[in-house]
């Protein structure tokens, strides 16, 4: 199969094995991908014999297990700043006592540069290429994601009280529409949404508002959703009802609202959640640590529901690796049901990969290793004692590979990490500027 003349090649991996996570499961032994342009021109099994212009950058992938890139559809990237911060505490104590009055003293323009810096160069260590991420001062966020070369969804937040960036929370609805302005078609790897941050910190008219201004220009609209029992009880006494039911009554619930954690629903409320077609990012590791719950995640994968992963932020986790993330999800609803059965290593993945590009709308661009698609690709070491055996990849990437395995990164055709070294970040500097930052912050507490 020769490459059209018209699409050059400017990359290919030679070698290893491909888990396309496509619709066929296709694993390629021996595989060979040509990328031009940033897309994916063709994967294949077997090196072609043809001659390559010597422009051509060929990586070796053997003895490496080959994977598009991983989809984290919750995050809050800033907050590696308040990694530590309080740990061990319930949700809502956590927040009012502590993250909020540190927001007010701390988050600026800088700190979220400077977070958001770390977070990504965490991230695609990690192998994660693609993160959806919802905090205030998005500007800042977008920024840096775009000179990292990171495939962003860029969230602007919203509360009812005075918030980095949004002193005045009147102004909600014109701060949501120029975010949108600025940075709608700005560039092909970035994508701007809007967050509600929760029931219990907006009101119905600024969730009525904001999804509002979504639906108008045409994007995402998120909120956290029913993450503690705590929150259940709170819109219950203020509403009459429970938090999903309460955004129902509110009309916001439809196929471009992404509803984050879901952990304590009911069965009616999924059936709600698939008639209105909601997406759902599922975090089980902050869930765990918060003690939240475990959200319902069979039942809702047998309604259809639309389901990826999320780390949530350092501050509630605390690391961003999307393959602990995965092995977390696995492992907790195989316990909580007592069933192996509940989930399989490969769905795992495609939660982490091809259904995590769904959440976000992007499934015809990412999320497979498919012809046509773009070329967001990962490289996982397999020659590590703990892989060191020919067993099925999936089952070997779920159980037994981590971030720290992922040795070369491709996003949008780009070569971000080579060989474990970043090639768009400092990350010394990251790593300084954020401990600089971490310091005050605990001089001041």
């Amino acid at each position: 199969m020769r490459c059209p003349v018209e699409k050059r090649i400017d990359i290919l991996i030679r070698g290893g094995t491909a888990v396309t996570l496509s619709e066929r499961g296709n694993i390629i032994e021996d595989a060979e991908i040509g990328i031009g342009n940033g897309e994916i021109l063709f994967i294949r099994r077997g090196s072609s014999k043809d001659p390559l212009p010597e422009s051509v950058e060929i990586i070796d992938g053997s003895g490496r297990y080959i994977l598009p890139g991983l989809v984290n559809t919750h995050c809050h990237m800033p907050m590696v700043c308040f990694r530590g911060l309080a740990d061990d505490l319930p949700l809502d104590e956590w927040l009012s006592g502590h993250i909020f009055p540190a927001e007010a003293r701390f988050v600026d323009p800088a700190f979220c540069a400077a977070g958001a810096r770390l977070a990504i160069a965490e991230l695609i260590l990690s192998g994660t290429t693609t993160v959806c991420d919802s905090y205030f001062i998005p500007g800042a966020v977008a920024s840096v994601a775009l000179d990292a070369g990171m495939r962003a969804v860029i969230c602007a937040g919203f509360a009812d009280f005075s918030v980095p960036g949004i002193p005045d929370p009147a102004k909600n609805e014109n701060i949501a529409e120029n975010f949108i302005d600025r940075w709608k078609g700005s560039s092909q790897l970035l994508t701007p949404a809007l967050f509600c941050h929760a029931p219990y910190t907006c009101s119905p008219k600024t969730m009525s508002k904001i999804k509002a201004v979504a639906g108008r220009r045409g994007v995402l609209f998120l909120t956290h959703l029913a993450e503690t029992r705590w929150e259940v009880d709170e819109i219950n006494r203020r509403y009459g009802t429970t938090p999903l039911r309460h955004l129902d009554r509110l009309g916001v619930l439809d196929g471009a609202t992404i509803l984050v954690h879901c952990t304590w629903l009911d069965d009616k409320e999924l059936d709600i959640l698939a008639e209105r077609r909601c997406a759902v990012s599922h975090n089980p590791e902050s869930n765990m640590k918060l003690a939240a719950g475990v959200a319902p995640l069979p039942a809702m994968r047998s309604r259809g529901i639309v389901i990826g992963l999320g780390t949530d932020g350092a501050a509630s986790n605390n690391d961003l690796d999307l393959f602990c993330e995965m092995r977390t999800a696995v492992g907790i609803h195989r316990h909580a049901s007592r069933n192996r059965d509940v989930m399989d290593a490969r769905s795992a993945l495609r939660m982490a990969t091809i259904e995590g590009a769904r959440v976000l709308g992007l499934e015809d661009k990412i999320g497979s290793l498919e012809e046509g698609k773009r070329a967001d690709i990962i490289l996982v070491d397999r020659e590590k004692p703990r892989m060191a055996i020919a067993g099925d990849p999936c089952e070997l990437l779920l159980w037994s590979a981590s971030g720290a395995d992922v040795s070369t990164v491709l996003i949008d055709g780009k070569i971000v990490v080579r060989e474990r070294k970043l090639t768009t970040i400092d990350a010394q500097r990251a790593m300084e500027e954020v401990r600089n930052i971490a310091e005050a912050i605990g001089e001041r507490n």
